[in-house]
């Protein structure tokens, strides 16, 4: 439970900072997408090295070998 409230937490700040960051600068549509690319890599990295471990709140049954 603790890995899914971390990784709404970082959802959300990761899109307050591109939001107010792309206001407040001129950033082309390419920089905009690997800015965020970079965003969803270091969650996508951290979920595969088992540090965050997400059960999405419960919403999707485990399959339990």
């Amino acid at each position: 439970m603790a890995s899914d409230i971390i990784i709404s937490i970082y959802v959300i700040a990761s899109l307050y900072f591109r939001i107010k960051f792309e206001n407040e600068t001129p950033v082309s549509a390419t920089n905009s997408v690997v800015i965020g690319a970079c965003f969803v890599i270091i969650l996508w990295a951290l979920i595969k090295l088992k540090i965050l471990n997400p059960r999405w709140f419960g919403l999707f049954n485990s399959k339990k070998v």
